[in-house]
């Protein structure tokens, strides 16, 4: 089994690839970014309603691209798991009746065994290392896992409460720079100065885990200080962007050499919507290398929400004989791993 069609529709990208084994054949993504802005982030039943119109037309510039017809697909992998609900659902009912129509195996993908695959996306006849160690950071999730084979993951930490994508959002909106907030403050914290404000840290010694809710109260307690004092500048807020994100980048750069070190690993992959951020990718390679470790970090297309990485994740699943019934149901939280 080669060919794979892969099915995205866990939150607000539309998105269907066709992957051999690890080879990208295509991968198309349709987001839907400019329709939540106007909103200052993801609405569920539009974001659903978004990917009933887009699916099909996403899903034959796919096949398109990679030069196959549906014909030559051997199997489907669709995200089930975690995800706003009305939008798994589109996935996963295109993903049955293509099965049940073609008479395909299909599997059900956990949002996050994909994130952590799409580190193996641009090398696909390197072995993938195991054990290694991945920093999975998104808009929903931040979490360490000890990745030991296909399937076998060992959850070290997460965080306790926002995700570093969310504060990111969170920080973008009360700044007043838009959704999605993380390419904003990224882009501004390159003009910022990073020890400009001395924002908290939590670093939760003794424990993999994150937090990051402090940090985003303690911004916006600065903003209406600065707002109060008539001082909040556009260079202010650049150096708001670059102090805010350097908070968070210290801890996740600590927290994931820390983890790789203690756990004996010598391959470090951070992946998610945050790995695109350049300071992270900066300084993370710094701390890799000082620590003797080898980074992988997938390139920005990968580390944002696509099917590419679902299908390279079910591929290895249907490889392994897995199968879904026709009963493989959408779930909103899911671990992916204890």
């Amino acid at each position: 089994m080669r060919l794979i069609l892969g099915i995205e529709t866990s939150c607000d990208e539309t998105s269907a690839a066709v992957v051999e084994g690890r080879r990208v054949r295509s991968s198309i993504v349709a987001s839907q970014a400019d329709l939540h802005a106007r909103w200052g982030g993801v609405v569920p039943e539009a974001a659903a309603r978004q990917h009933v119109e887009r699916l099909n037309p996403v899903l034959q510039q796919a096949l398109d691209e990679a030069g196959v017809s549906l014909r030559e697909i051997e199997g489907i992998a669709v995200t089930n798991r975690p995800g706003l609900v009305g939008a798994l659902v589109v996935g996963i009912a295109a993903a049955k009746a293509l099965a049940f129509a073609l008479n395909l195996p299909f599997v059900g993908v956990h949002h996050l065994e994909g994130h952590l695959y799409s580190a193996f996306l641009t090398d696909p006849d390197a072995p993938i290392p195991f054990p290694h160690l991945c920093l999975i950071v998104s808009g929903g999730h931040t979490e360490l896992v000890l990745a030991k084979g296909h399937g076998d993951y060992q959850l070290l930490g997460q965080t306790l409460d926002d995700a570093a994508g969310e504060a990111f959002d969170k920080v973008a909106r009360l700044l007043g720079l838009g959704y999605p907030g993380g390419p904003a403050i990224d882009r501004l914290a390159r003009t910022g100065d990073p020890s400009a404000f001395r924002f908290p840290r939590a670093w939760l010694e003794g424990s993999h885990h994150f937090s990051f809710s402090g940090l985003k109260t303690a911004v916006l307690r600065e903003v209406e200080r600065l707002r109060n004092e008539g001082t909040l500048s556009e260079a202010t807020i650049a150096d708001l962007c670059a102090s805010f994100q350097q908070a968070i980048i210290d801890v996740l750069v600590a927290k994931a050499v820390r983890a790789a070190q203690e756990w004996q690993v010598s391959v470090l992959t951070v992946v998610g919507g945050v790995a695109a951020n350049a300071a992270l990718q900066s300084q993370m390679r710094e701390a890799a290398d000082k620590a003797c470790l080898q980074l992988l970090i997938p390139p920005p297309h990968y580390c944002t929400d696509n099917a590419a990485m679902i299908a390279c994740a079910g591929y290895y699943r249907l490889l392994a004989g897995e199968r879904a019934d026709f009963d493989l149901d959408a779930h909103a939280n899911a671990p992916l791993a204890k």
